[in-house]
């Protein structure tokens, strides 16, 4: 009997491969106390406190480990726990599963953040935690509250003897803060200088959680592990790289604080910057936390200066009207609560980038991030050179597309490859094709979201997908002539409206390269 056919639309796992149980996740060892401050706040209730939850519940929180909560508000330790059980809580309602087993580690402390007396409070809590739940002395600091408290709490944490690690002990003291990391060169190397009056360098985690996403974690992997993409993966074979991040989303309740960063701030100084680097990166000699950012680094000092006479030819910025998201009616930027009447704010870029190096000379980079865009959608996308010479001018004429890696990495995590095939048949006729891998094939086990990762690793030591001051003042360097610029009271004229619903301005067509999807 003919065998059937094979379904050759679901990618096989070989079964030359490794052993994917070996990639199992264990529990951390190391016990710890965590303390967040900003408890009381948004970001505690909808990442940080579920993403713990979510590690805990699949055994890879240490076994000896803690939680306290410290903000301004007054709570027990009975209505702090009742906050988080609701941030966890079924749809269906009731007791989260194995939510006695983390209730039991979960305090509050309620701390005043200019007083020292609270952080004395603090310390004399926490040592009694070490006593009662043998967790040695292990601190993770993480701030989750605005960055103009980042100086203030990491001050107050010095004097009260709180940053200091016991090499006899082999205790660890780890200060984990969210970008953005000031707003603008000078005022980031016043924040580091604050921090580091308190913490050494290898205890500071600068947060990007997009670097934790699985298909971001891939690029080096798809780059530096597969013989077929590296040597292709320069000048000679790559037309231009497109880097965007659309957001369906507008400013919700980060009004307040996104009117006085805008897009330039908020997107492109941390994480459009992140993946031009993983796109653009050196191979380190070793996948180590600083070789990698070593790498990193590098990139950032090739990135060509913007030419601020000629500004228009390689940015454009917008600010999004009123319009239709999914059918229905949603406000413009200026009409949204907490906005400054008549703002320019940005809240659409696209730019054009260069890396002047010997890899990647005269290929443009198009960054582009925007909220209320027609989708949800960050993606790269790596678009090669046409063939040098058509053979087939003589049947198909000229016009042969040339082949795409797209890396999808949010809302799907996926990888495709376009490339062309004949068409079946007596006639000679190209059709375009696509190679499709998607990450949840073959998976087995949980799958960590991108704050359950950093958790992770902020317990783990691992600065890998952490940025580090070198990069950050680099970065900052590089945008802040634009900033300048378009902080001038000019910006009006450079800023165009578009309407909420679509893929941004009309003039960023005129920057962008014509490719099919969010930009053509």
């Amino acid at each position: 009997m003919a065998d059937k056919p094979k379904n050759t639309d679901v990618p096989e796992i070989e079964t030359e491969s490794p052993d994917l149980s070996q990639c199992r996740l264990e529990q951390v060892q190391e016990p710890a106390v965590i303390v967040i401050f900003g408890a009381s706040g948004d970001l505690t209730r909808r990442k940080l406190f579920p993403s713990l939850f979510a590690l805990y519940r699949n055994g890879l929180l240490p076994e000896n480990v803690c939680i306290v909560g410290a903000s301004r508000s007054e709570y027990s330790h009975e209505e702090f726990r009742e906050i988080m059980r609701r941030s966890v809580e079924p749809e269906s309602g009731g007791q989260p599963e194995n939510w006695a087993g983390l209730a039991r580690r979960l305090f509050y402390n309620p701390v005043s953040y200019d007083d020292p007396e609270s952080f004395t409070g603090l310390n004399r809590f926490l040592e009694g935690l070490d006593s009662s739940y043998a967790t040695r002395g292990n601190r993770i600091f993480y701030l989750a509250v605005p960055p103009t408290v980042y100086p203030v709490i990491a001050g107050q944490l010095g004097r009260a003897g709180l940053a200091e690690e016991d090499s006899r002990n082999g205790n660890w003291v780890r200060f984990v803060v969210e970008k953005p990391f000031g707003h603008d060169l000078e005022s980031a190397r016043e924040l580091d200088k604050a921090l580091h009056s308190s913490f050494a360098e290898h205890q500071i985690f600068r947060i990007d959680h997009y670097l934790a996403k699985e298909t971001v974690q891939n690029i080096l992997m798809l780059r530096f592990a597969n013989s077929i993409f590296e040597p292709l993966w320069n000048r000679r074979y790559i037309d231009s790289v497109t880097i965007s991040a659309a957001e369906q989303l507008g400013v919700e309740h980060r009004a307040g604080y996104y009117d006085r960063f805008g897009v330039l701030r908020d997107m492109f100084q941390n994480h459009m910057m992140q993946l031009l680097a993983l796109c653009a990166m050196e191979p380190p000699s070793h996948f180590e936390a600083d070789r990698v950012r070593d790498e990193k680094t590098k990139v950032y000092r090739c990135l060509r200066p913007f030419p601020t006479q000629e500004l228009d030819s390689f940015l454009v910025l917008g600010q999004y009207a009123s319009g239709r998201i999914n059918g229905a009616a949603v406000k413009g930027y200026r009409e949204e609560p907490q906005v400054r009447q008549g703002t320019l704010t940005p809240t659409f870029a696209a730019m054009k980038v260069f890396v002047d190096n010997w890899r990647w000379q005269g290929v443009p980079f198009y960054l582009t991030s925007g909220k209320r865009l027609a989708e949800k959608r960050t993606e790269i996308k790596v678009q090669f050179k046409q063939v040098p010479n058509s053979m087939f001018r003589a049947v198909l004429g000229e016009d042969i597309a040339a082949n795409r890696l797209t890396l999808g990495i949010q809302p799907r995590e996926e990888i495709h490859l376009r490339f062309q095939t004949k068409v079946p048949g007596p006639k000679v006729c190209l059709r375009t094709v696509k190679m499709h891998f998607d990450y949840n094939q073959g998976l087995t086990g949980p799958v960590l979201e991108a704050y359950e990762k950093v958790l992770l690793d902020c317990l783990l030591g691992d600065q890998t997908l952490f940025w580090r001051q070198d990069g950050v003042e680099l970065c900052w360097g590089f945008l802040t002539p634009i900033l300048i610029e378009c902080d001038c009271p000019d910006q009006g004229k450079r800023l165009h409206p578009y309407e909420a619903g679509t893929w941004g301005p009309e003039e960023v067509k005129n920057l962008l390269p014509s490719l099919p999807g969010p930009h053509r």
